[in-house]
């Protein structure tokens, strides 16, 4: 191994040498590239994905979860898809099902821009589905395949290889139509719902295995269009249906087995928002808000590992309610 000397480097206004801290090696034929630009922006990790909802538009738009301001256009989708279900890994985002009960599986590369592309098929058409994932397998929860009639079923995908989806388990209960998804690296879960009633349930999966879901806790009333992210340790569930629509938010420790507790609240009732997190931060986004009911073009957002009511963050493209969102550097990630 050859000698690495540097003799002379100062710094910008040569006032004084620079400053080194610990003890750092070097092997290679090639400089050395430091990084540049904000922190928030190095690594390729922290966007946050929301296309398509009701009325239908086919826009995807992407926001950097760690700052905050309005989100940028991604692309488009195949369809004006709402009423599905979607979740990612590391690199992949999936938008699954979906009005007018499709059973197309599309996807998009995150760190990119572009329309999204076809990934595979569900074995059923469906819509008011829900997903959670970690790096490895993203799940379908449920859906409705005719009007009133749920599908009970959990299929799952491979985010680094194209394909249909296959069989993984059951709902514990038949549970179907509108879980929120949110999940560690190890254990998934999806709370509230119709069972086809409204339901308070928390379930949970176990990712690296197959079989039906387990009964994990309660939230604080029965609601369904709640939404849900995490971080690797807690999961958080905001607004809902719970007759009438609320503003709560409530969490639970994912490792641990219980029913939510209060977290804060959103800046007004809101229910069939889409929901996008890094390890960090948690987004509420668009929705069907506020008194009088109307779709909303909001994201708001809250700091996982705290408690506390949500703050601002900025504004979506497109005015909607049931958009698909997910993120690449959510909990089931690490």
């Amino acid at each position: 191994m050859s000698e690495f000397r540097i003799d002379q480097i100062k710094s910008q206004d040569a006032s004084r040498g620079p400053d080194v801290a610990g003890i750092t090696t070097f092997t290679g034929t090639s400089g050395i590239v430091m990084p540049s630009g904000p922190t928030e922006y190095r690594g390729g990790r922290g966007r946050g994905i929301a296309g398509g909802g009701s009325p239908g538009p086919n826009t995807i738009a992407y926001v950097t979860i760690a700052t905050t301001g309005n989100a940028e256009d991604f692309g488009d989708l195949s369809n004006g898809v709402n009423n599905g279900g979607g979740c990612a890994g590391s690199t992949r985002g999936v938008f699954i099902g979906g009005n007018p009960f499709l059973n197309d599986i599309d996807y998009v590369t995150i760190q990119s821009t572009g329309n999204a592309l076809e990934f595979g098929d569900l074995s059923n058409e469906i819509r008011q589905n829900g997903g959670v994932s970690n790096s490895i397998r993203g799940l379908n929860l449920g859906g409705q395949k005719t009007p009133g009639v749920t599908v009970p079923t959990i299929e799952y995908i491979t985010f680094a290889t194209k394909g249909d989806a296959t069989f993984f388990g059951d709902f514990r209960t038949g549970w179907a139509s509108h879980p929120a998804g949110a999940g560690s690296p190890t254990r998934g879960l999806a709370g509230g719902g119709n069972n086809p009633s409204t339901t308070n349930n928390i379930d949970y999966i176990t990712f690296s295995t197959l079989g039906n879901s387990q009964y994990f806790g309660d939230l604080s009333a029965a609601k369904w269009g709640v939404i849900a992210f995490s971080s690797s340790t807690r999961a958080v569930f905001g607004g809902g249906y719970a007759s009438p629509v609320t503003d709560a938010i409530e969490y639970v420790t994912i490792t641990s087995q219980g029913n939510a507790v209060d977290f804060g609240n959103l800046s007004q009732i809101n229910y069939l928002m889409g929901a996008a997190s890094s390890q960090t931060r948690g987004l509420f986004i668009n929705g069907y808000a506020g008194s009088p009911l109307t779709r909303v073009n909001t994201i708001e957002y809250v700091t996982i590992a705290t408690t506390g009511n949500a703050t601002d963050f900025g504004d979506m493209p497109m005015t909607t309610y049931n958009p698909v969102a997910f993120s690449d550097a959510h909990g089931g990630i690490g």
